[in-house]
């Protein structure tokens, strides 16, 4: 469930269900996708976006594995495992009062961070032919991947909108794509000056090209590593699964 993608008003019948009559348009039972994950998985996207009301009744979920439906006089017993997922800073929405600190501390037990696409570009090529086999045939081409110049162009670029601004443009490229293959040209990115397309020097010896891209590479990660864990030097070996001595050394 999007609970940004649902309107608040619909948002709790649609969780946790109504009974005929609880209010004007309740023309019959509706069970709600709690009461239907019983004994299995509940899955809620963007629950930085779950208001304030919504969220006290989900806290009891979890709690006490009761709840009762709009217009109910009787609580309901599930048995429901909560997997969330948001792109939101809990922690300041907590800080501001827009989230509820201790349902922050009930979903928060098995944390799983998914870095940026910035940080994992091994995933790019990947992505990119899932999304193209997604939409060639509502494209209506039959286009079997990207020319070696086109995945170097997805590779170079920073993706600030992630993985979904990736198939945007993958899609993009498929309503412009004129042969078997998409081309450079079609793939239409704009690379700021903060992320140019790498340009290489042949003249230069490997060795030294490598450590630059090397250096380079290492001085973002740990950057954006530090960045996304406030410093927190820990949480972030343990994001990243090197010593945190090893870290250190990296950071100075």
């Amino acid at each position: 469930v999007n609970c940004a993608a649902i309107p608040e008003p619909l948002l709790e019948s649609e969780l946790f269900g109504h009974v005929k009559g609880a209010f004007t348009g309740a023309v019959r039972h509706h069970k709600g996708l709690v009461a239907e994950a019983h004994r299995s998985s509940l899955f809620l996207d963007e629950i930085g976006e779950l208001p304030l009301s919504l969220q006290v009744k989900l806290l009891r979920v979890l709690q006490s594995q009761e709840f009762h439906r709009i217009g109910d006089d009787h609580d309901i017993r599930v048995d429901v495992r909560l997997v969330t997922a948001t792109n939101k800073d809990l922690d300041r929405a907590v800080a501001s009062g827009a989230f509820r600190q201790d349902l922050f501390y009930r979903i928060n037990v098995f944390p799983v961070a998914l870095p940026a696409l910035r940080q994992r570009k091994e995933d790019i090529p990947l992505l990119a032919h899932h999304f193209l086999l997604k939409h060639r045939e509502k494209v209506g081409k039959r286009t079997e991947g990207f020319t070696p110049e086109a995945m170097a162009r997805l590779m170079a670029y920073h993706w600030p909108g992630n993985v979904r601004e990736l198939e945007n443009k993958v899609h993009h490229a498929l309503v412009l794509a004129q042969g078997e293959y998409i081309r450079p040209d079609e793939v239409q990115l704009e690379l700021s000056p903060t992320a140019p397309a790498p340009v290489l020097d042949l003249a230069r010896p490997f060795r030294d090209l490598k450590r630059e891209v090397v250096e380079s590479f290492e001085r973002e990660y740990a950057r954006e590593l530090l960045r996304a864990h406030r410093g927190n030097l820990a949480a972030a070996a343990r994001q990243a699964r090197i010593d945190r001595k090893n870290l250190w050394s990296l950071v100075k």
